[in-house]
């Protein structure tokens, strides 16, 4: 006991700092209906680091982190000002075809570089593994102060989310609003994906989001249900990784989809029976 809790009690703290922000903006997300958002500012925060690493700096350094923040507020202008009242093109399309760009130029840029295949594994899976206190406590602090803001401006976060035509009605700038939100979930997203990966991030965004939508409609309940479900699978990935010796970030991420594909099966069960 004594040695899981030395190798793994700050990688699971790690993902517990996680859970906390990230289903809040999950929710977000899965209410404006543009799932693959999340996925597509990780990717790019990854093409960003990429960027940065083939410019000469250190692959964890806090130059490849501006280049990778930058990438992200880049994205945040196109997602801001691709939502229109009138969506000829679904808003949900451009997202992905900025995700499968943005994908597909990191894989050509490592293509030819030093140990590529090595710095593509670490962007998609993270080092959630190596995590340190000192990470951890710096992460914490950063999803702190990001969180002050989103808790301020909770009220016009969530009606822009789930009734723009009221925000429009009260005079409210979506665009400004919209460029604010994506900026601050890109500022989270980036550091995120440092220390998680890509496809951790947006498993912490998404799927304990549509785990509480199983049970609940309420925002505030769906909060709850999603941080346990997101620290309960936290602790169970972190242990079989342990136990087995396997990858912690895929291992918590094959681990959120077993947990929700038996949920689903269950919550279809006793619905098709109580019906």
């Amino acid at each position: 006991m004594k040695e899981f809790l030395n190798v793994m009690a700050w990688p699971f703290f790690a993902c517990l700092v996680l859970v906390g922000i990230h289903v809040y903006l999950g929710l977000h997300i899965l209410t404006r209906v543009v799932i693959f958002v999340d996925l597509s500012i990780a990717q790019l925060a990854a093409l960003g680091t990429t960027i940065g690493y083939l410019s000469g700096f250190a692959f964890d350094s806090f130059e490849t982190y501006l280049f990778s923040l930058g990438f992200t507020l880049l994205g945040a202008i196109a997602f801001s000002l691709t939502r229109f009242r009138r969506q000829t093109i679904p808003q949900e399309a451009i997202v992905g075809i900025i995700y499968v760009v943005a994908s597909s130029f990191m894989i050509l840029l490592l293509d030819k570089a030093p140990h590529g295949a090595e710095h593509t594994k670490a962007l998609l899976v993270g080092q959630i593994l190596w995590t340190t206190g000192r990470d951890v406590l710096e992460t914490a602090l950063i999803y702190g102060i990001v969180g002050i803001v989103f808790f301020i401006f909770h009220s016009r976060f969530q009606t822009i989310s789930e009734s723009p035509e009221l925000a429009r009605e009260k005079g409210w700038s979506i665009l400004f609003w919209d460029f604010l939100f994506y900026s601050l979930f890109g500022f989270i997203v980036t550091h995120s994906v440092r220390i998680a990966g890509v496809l951790l991030v947006f498993s912490f965004l998404i799927v304990p989001g549509v785990f509480s939508s199983l049970f609940s409609s309420q925002w505030r309940t769906r909060l709850f249900i999603g941080w346990g479900m997101g620290t309960f699978v936290s602790m169970l990935g972190v242990s079989i990784s342990y136990i087995f010796d396997l990858p912690t970030g895929a291992t918590v991420v094959t681990t959120f989809g077993f947990v929700l594909f038996l949920s689903g099966i269950i919550y279809a069960i006793v619905n098709r029976k109580f019906s």
